[in-house]
């Protein structure tokens, strides 16, 4: 990332990276204007927002990807369900659990939840078929 100026824009210039903590993993990639966290179940979510730092220093990034134009995205099995930057527009759910300045989507929590329940039920048939 680049630029420190006002006005200066921040560009995004990454290989994929794979994000390990607190027993999770997560795959990260990016756009010219999009980093994306990919997880594979909202357990994974958690465990990896419960390892972020302070308030403070989660308010100075938030703020620093709102001056560079940048947006990140939490997606859980394909479903965008948190927004944090440019492109974020918190709603009352947001605030209502506190994250704003972030965006939460509750469709992609429910497609997430729903993905990540009905590949539970195929595994436990495969089990028994």
């Amino acid at each position: 990332m680049s630029g420190s100026e006002s006005g200066r824009r921040l560009t995004v210039e990454t290989e994929d990276l794979t994000l390990s903590t607190g027993g999770a993993e997560a795959e990260v990639h990016a756009t010219d204007r999009r980093v994306f966290v990919e997880v594979d179940s909202a357990r994974d979510a958690l465990r990896i927002a419960r390892r972020l730092p302070d308030e403070s220093v989660s308010n100075l990034a938030v703020a620093e990807l709102v001056r560079g134009g940048l947006t990140a995205e939490v997606r859980v099995r394909g479903r965008t369900v948190a927004v944090a930057g440019a492109d974020a527009r918190p709603g009352p759910l947001s605030h209502r659990l506190g994250v704003a300045p972030a965006e939460v989507r509750l469709a992609g929590l429910v497609g997430a939840g729903y993905g990540g329940l009905s590949a539970a039920v195929s595994r436990t048939r495969r089990l028994f078929a």
